[in-house]
């Protein structure tokens, strides 16, 4: 497989037909998806997890995201990615190399409406094995908690 991000471990599969691991894909290695359907318009969603405070919780503190394609971004941390795509109350996608990790990965943040409630999503590709995997369930767990709280108390 091709690795989109041209890391130098970049893992490779030689039986490309026979993807049978949970959460081993074809195209872009491990990966791990987080969903809630919440009781909050999607409006409500979008702006939070678009705006300073939901970006701080699902990418870092201090990250600052243009809607621009190839913007660069860092958080107080040390993560750094750039911007991939960017659909107004649709969906965030960025690269993401946290500190301490060798290699990026990439996050998409999606929102869909589902009448006056909203479908949000968290999806994490690239990750570079079952045991990061396994990580970034947990914390992508811990995210979605955090911002469900946040949306059950602001008006």
């Amino acid at each position: 497989m091709t690795d989109p991000l041209n890391r130098a471990d970049a893992w490779t599969r030689t039986d490309p037909l026979a993807v049978s691991d949970p959460g081993l894909t074809q195209d872009a290695g491990w990966q791990i998806g987080v969903s809630r359907t919440v009781p909050h318009p999607l409006a409500k969603v979008w702006d939070l997890i678009s705006g300073p405070t939901g970006i701080s919780m699902w990418l870092g503190p201090g990250a600052v995201l243009s809607p621009t394609r190839g913007t660069k971004y860092a958080t107080r941390d040390g993560a750094v990615g750039d911007v991939r795509g960017y659909r107004d109350r649709d969906r965030i996608r960025v690269t993401c190399r946290p500190p301490g990790w060798d290699h990026f990965t990439t996050i998409q943040v999606t929102v869909t409406a589902k009448g006056d409630k909203t479908l949000l999503r968290f999806h994490q590709e690239w990750l570079a094995n079952p045991g990061e995997r396994a990580r970034q369930r947990d914390h992508w767990t811990a995210v979605m908690d955090r911002v469900t709280g946040a949306l059950d108390t602001t008006p």
